[in-house]
């Protein structure tokens, strides 16, 4: 008997292969593209040296992602690190401030991006965190630091830079007539490619994206590996800042900002899977290339001839068309979208090989697995926080409850106001001013909570609030249009955003942080395309009485009521306050007292064995999706109601608040836990906090940007707390080791 060989056919290229070789005759025909558009940039060399320069410091960012994202994680806050590492060198650096010297700001600068990527690494491994929360927080933590060291200015130092000609020579042209970034980019991206791709660093970290679990049982230190990603991501940002500060002497609050939805879309363009387990340098670096090309080519726009009239002569005038404001926004969102489609669609199918078998009359190359996950583990925890929260009784039963803690905490924040300010915290319009405040997270915390609790994330919530208003302000101030027309066009933008979020996270099985994130920034850009990136104002009356208190929306339609506590109460609680009230009703007993909300929390604490016993999992994530988009639709309606105006910065960072409120009321970030009343309770615990620490108490206000950083350190507080004080069951675990050593330690002694 001949025993036949069975040939595997070539391994995989390790530096570059023929996706690279794809994507570099993609750059030509796009550049050919833009020098047919606008001749007068991309004809020049200086065009394609401004592009290889601007490649550079994101294609150095990308080096350090594709380590990350090849680990089967993410790093949403390079963008962050990117900012503020430029921000303290110039705190450091520029006369004035602190003034130090050179080496010394840069060796800071350099301990403060090891200490972000090692802290991101430590909460995402250690401290369990999902990497998506934890890098997430870290992108707003930043970003307000920014804006609270900068206080919203520029900072510039080109006078001292004169002084250390040496370091500030990286940021300009060199003897051979190009920039000396792009020296450094190409030594990084070799290092990196090399490091990836033939040394056990990169074996290391392919095994533990691949396939964590075995990796494990080969004995590789997977913890240390995904942390040793995050520090390599976080150094490539603060090199990638410190050359930014060589080159501009200076830097503004604008840094870095959406520049971690460049790089990601950067990396999956070039050729690496959101799943883990494959990706290469070199094709990151093509990506980032691909990306800012497309970017410059949308910025730079194409010249046109317009015909102006003068004292009735026509005269022909050239010009240039751009895009509007936000659209460059809408077009990234799209790109991070479209890039994580290709890995699973063209990638792992091998489209582009079985095209080219087909063309040469040969058999098509066998098909790659389509998992990527070799154990599952179950998805359920916190059992014992559910025993405990049946067996007690009396205020036990109460304190065992999971949105106990949001309660409590609501009720000790309150007193806390009335102990600092009782003048102003006792005042009845005082309190329902407040509460105002708090009817806009509320409501989008409401929706959030069906998400949370199916096992899914909406980050898109407060862009979608966005664009809902900035549709239903669009119809009142540009069209004319009535205001339930207004209303309805709001609340359908905002849907569709949702009716996309639903059907790329199910119908196309993308992470729906991944999905949402996109949105983020696609409805975001969308709201301020609609408005020109202008505040709108002025909508007729009947609009404004969804923002009115109720006593004036009974006068506006002649009724008065007489003087007592129906009319003090009705002067104080406004139209929204009750909607948010009667929405939260009737999502609090569908979640808790329907098929339906039992189907939601299953799909969430079980996918799989949701899916055996007969639920439809995909519909019930659908519908989470779809009602977290109409509730943010609502709030988006109500708030330019409200303010009587619009302004494209509605809705910021209120998906981090939403979050927060969610998970402080009890939810629970990996889904199958949540209520209305505990998430309403979280709503009101990060209101108060908010409130209070804009407080004027003697004289001190906390600026705004550092409360910004401030929530976003109590969402991590949060998470952590549900990890480890819920479903770990820490405390329970703490006082049942306690409880055996006491026994050991009163046993009495042999004689």
């Amino acid at each position: 008997m001949v025993q036949q060989t069975i040939s595997l056919g070539r391994p995989p290229p390790q530096l570059a292969g023929g996706w690279e070789a794809g994507l570099l005759l993609f750059l030509v025909l796009l550049y050919a593209a833009g020098a047919l558009a606008n001749p007068t940039f991309f004809a020049s060399t200086e065009a394609l040296h401004a592009l290889l320069r601007d490649t550079s410091r994101i294609g150095i960012i990308a080096v350090g992602m594709t380590f990350v994202i090849v680990n089967k994680d993410l790093d949403l806050s390079v963008g962050s690190i990117y900012g503020l590492i430029a921000v303290v060198f110039a705190r450091l650096f520029a006369p004035g401030l602190l003034d130090l010297g050179i080496g010394s700001a840069i060796v800071l600068c350099g301990l403060l991006g090891a200490a972000i990527g090692l802290l991101n690494g430590v909460l995402v491994t250690v401290l369990r965190a999902p990497a998506f929360i934890a890098t997430l927080t870290m992108l707003f933590i930043g970003r307000g630091l920014v804006l609270a060291l900068t206080q919203g200015q520029a900072i510039y130092y080109s006078d001292r830079a004169a002084e250390y000609p040496r370091f500030f020579h990286l940021g300009e042209a060199n003897a051979l007539g190009f920039n000396n970034q792009i020296l450094v980019f190409a030594l990084v991206a070799t290092v990196g490619a090399c490091v990836l791709a033939k040394t056990r660093w990169g074996y290391e970290t392919f095994a533990t994206g691949g396939n964590e679990q075995a990796a494990i049982y080969a004995g590789i230190p997977t913890r240390w590996v995904r942390i040793r990603a995050y520090l390599i991501s976080s150094l490539c940002a603060t090199l990638a800042a410190l050359l930014s500060a060589a080159q501009d002497k200076g830097v503004t609050p604008l840094y870095g900002v959406t520049w971690e939805l460049t790089v990601i879309a950067a990396v999956i363009i070039g050729g690496a899977s959101i799943l883990g387990g494959r990706g290469r340098v070199i094709g990151s670096c093509l990506g980032a290339a691909v990306v800012v090309l497309i970017d410059k080519v949308l910025r730079e726009g194409w010249p046109i001839t317009r015909i102006v009239v003068i004292d009735g002569e026509s005269i022909a005038v050239n010009a240039r068309f751009t895009l509007p404001a936000g659209a460059v926004l809408v077009f990234l969102g799209l790109l991070l979208v479209a890039a994580v489609l290709i890995e699973p669609y063209l990638i792992r199918r091998q489209i582009a090989a079985r095209a080219w078998a087909w063309l040469r009359g040969r058999p098509p190359p066998p098909a790659s697995e389509m998992g990527g996950v070799a154990l599952e583990g179950v998805q359920t925890k916190g059992a014992m926080a559910s025993d405990l929260a049946m067996t007690a009784t009396g205020v036990g039963r109460f304190l065992a409850r999971r949105d106990a803690l949001a309660i409590i905490l609501t009720a000790l924040l309150w007193l806390t106001g009335l102990a600092l300010r009782p003048d102003y915290w006792w005042n009845l319009s005082n309190t329902f001013a407040i509460l105002l405040n708090y009817t806009e997270l509320a409501l989008i915390a409401v929706g959030l909570t069906y998400v949370i609790a199916a096992g899914d994330i909406d980050l898109s919530v407060g862009a979608v609030l966005a664009l809902a208003g900035s549709t239903a302000a669009y119809f009142l101030k540009v069209v004319g249009a009535d205001p339930m027309t207004a209303v309805a066009m709001g609340l359908l933008a905002g849907m569709t955003a949702g009716l996309v979020n639903a059907t790329i996270t199910v119908g196309f099985k993308l992470p729906a942080f991944i999905a949402t994130l996109g949105m983020f920034y696609i409805a975001r850009g969308l709201a301020a395309w609609f408005v020109a990136g202008q505040q709108l104002t002025g909508w007729p009356e009947g609009y404004n009485l969804l923002g009115r208190k109720a006593n004036d929306v009974l006068l506006h339609f002649g009724v008065s009521l007489p003087q007592g506590l129906l009319r003090t109460v009705a002067e104080v609680v406004s139209v929204q306050t009750i909607w948010m009230a009667l929405v939260a009703l009737v999502a609090g007993v569908v979640l808790a007292y329907t098929p339906f909300g039992l189907k939601v929390l299953s799909t969430g604490g079980n996918l799989r064995a949701a899916s055996y016993a007969g639920i439809n999992t995909n519909r019930v994530r659908f519908l989470a999706l779809l009602l977290s988009a109409l509730c943010a639709s609502m709030a988006g309606i109500i708030n330019i109601a409200y303010f009587r105006s619009f302004n494209p910065v509605a809705g910021q960072f209120r998906e981090l608040d939403a979050i927060a409120s969610v998970i402080i009321g009890g939810g629970s970030i990996f889904g199958g836990y949540g209520t209305i009343i505990g998430s309403l309770a979280g709503a009101a615990a990060i209101t108060l906090v908010r409130a209070l620490l804009q407080l004027n108490v003697q004289g001190f206000t906390m600026p705004q940007h550092w409360i910004n950083v401030f929530i976003g350190v109590i969402l991590i507080v949060a998470v952590l707390i549900d990890i480890w004080v819920r479903q770990a069951n820490l405390v329970g675990r703490l006082r049942a080791r306690l409880a055996q050593r006491k026994p050991a330690s009163e046993a009495p002694h042999a004689g």
